[in-house]
């Protein structure tokens, strides 16, 4: 049989209400040449045998069903039977636009050094949306090219994981990990850590529900403090990996959060730069308190800006850029 061209990888759980809608927008794509390996996770409703039904329907279904393990073991179980070269994340609950499919395959196709794409999406149900999501979206859709994800990396999971298509090779290569904190987020640094890109098609092509019940906002590993953990693995084994000291921007609570993981890494300022006239010649943490000019004086040293806000980022990525410092080689921006 010849293989197809994309893999769709479709773990389920407990997805009878939403997953019909989300096969149909697979079954209606423009790019023909799919599998999709629906792995029932042990859901207890009509997950199965709904999966069953269109794949009775359509053979490009394919399904999987293994007692409930949770969404890591879900995962690697379905890589193992993805047949493509390309494999397409996809959870149950949310929807393809017909041309996904096609135009992640041409982004791939036309660069060979980008390990994965990912696309814009767009959240729904939009009645309700609360400020913050809207706000995430924004941002998430902001992202255009493989150094925007790269850059941001560290801010946010710079692109939505069920948008995400890999080639086949590295992800089994990598497979998906239990390390406490969400396993989405963990595999895109794993890719950039290893010097991957990720590149983006720049239209929105997934359709992204917003529930209260998505395992990103109920299970702990997705808790902030599990994202800052993760955040201050990677940093540690990648910008900081040369130096046990750092230069960390912003001590508001992003930064103290952030200070605090890093220091598991055996990570701490060398200094801290503020903007604050009243905290500027003080010490916290041990280190002194500088004012951005002073980090010209200061022997080269990593910088963590750790400040919330798209705006102060802006502002904080010029004026390093100004006095020298290249972003991702001499520092970065974290959320």
């Amino acid at each position: 049989m010849t293989p197809p061209l994309v893999s769709i990888l479709l773990p389920a759980f407990d997805a009878a209400a939403t997953l019909p809608a989300c096969l149909r927008s697979i079954a209606r794509q423009s790019e023909p040449r799919w599998e999709c390996v629906i792995v029932d996770d042990g859901s207890r409703d009509a997950t199965l045998p709904t999966a069953r039904a269109f794949a009775a329907r359509d053979p490009r279904f394919r399904v999987l069903a293994r007692p409930h393990a949770g969404i890591v073991t879900a995962l690697n179980t379905g890589i193992t039977s993805c047949r493509a070269a390309l494999i397409a994340r996809m959870d149950a609950d949310d929807l393809m636009h017909r041309r996904r499919l096609a135009e992640q395959v041409r982004a791939l196709a036309a660069d060979a050094s980008l390990t994965a794409v990912g696309t814009h999406v767009r959240l729904f149900p939009r009645a309700g949306l609360r400020p913050g999501r809207r706000a995430y979206e924004r941002w998430l859709n902001g992202i255009a090219s493989a150094p925007r994800v790269r850059a941001d990396a560290f801010v946010e999971c710079p692109v939505a994981h069920p948008t995400l298509m890999i080639r086949a090779d590295t992800l089994r290569g990598l497979g998906y990990r239990e390390r406490g904190w969400p396993e989405d987020y963990d595999l895109v640094l794993r890719i950039l850590a290893g010097d991957g890109e990720i590149g983006v098609v720049p239209r929105r092509l997934v359709s992204w529900r917003d529930r209260p019940a998505r395992l990103s906002r109920t299970a702990p590993a997705y808790a902030l403090e599990r994202f800052t953990a993760c955040k201050a693995a990677f940093l540690a084994s990648g910008l900081l990996a040369e130096s046990p000291r750092y230069v960390l921007w912003g001590y508001g609570e992003t930064g103290r959060a952030l200070r605090r993981a890093l220091a598991t890494h055996g990570k701490e300022p060398v200094a801290i730069v503020e903007l604050h006239p009243g905290r500027i010649g003080n010490r916290i943490a041990g280190a002194p308190v500088i004012p951005p000019a002073a980090l010209t004086r200061l022997p080269r040293t990593p910088i963590v800006a750790a400040v919330a806000g798209p705006d102060p980022r802006r502002q904080i990525r010029a004026a390093l850029e100004r006095m020298g410092f290249t972003e991702t080689r001499d520092f970065i921006c974290a959320a």
